[in-house]
């Protein structure tokens, strides 16, 4: 039976994930503090939180630039750092030829 829980943002090897955006973007948004990575939630509750995640995204177009000043400094802030720990453990955005 597979595992349908989230290793957590600060266990993704793979980077900056779908779930990883999600948990950064409940961060941004207030929704989890912090410190809350997702570990070990399940699909269900991570899809309550992309959703209330997609509705708040939803009044900004899905576009940072639009988002409140207060909210853009937190989104630049925590997507820079979550980036910057993904490149640590060997991430690399760049697709390759085969992919």
């Amino acid at each position: 039976m597979p595992n349908n829980t989230y290793v957590g943002l600060n266990q993704d090897h793979h980077g900056i994930t779908q779930l990883g955006r999600i948990v950064l973007d409940g961060r941004v948004f207030g929704f989890i503090s912090d410190t809350e990575d997702c570990t070990g939630w399940d699909l269900g509750r991570m899809q309550m939180l992309m959703d209330k995640v997609q509705l708040e995204w939803d009044k900004y177009a899905g576009l940072p630039s639009r988002l409140p000043p207060e909210l853009q400094q937190r989104h630049t802030e925590l997507y820079g750092k979550a980036v910057e720990n993904a490149r640590e453990k060997g991430w690399d955005p760049e697709l390759g030829d085969d992919e």
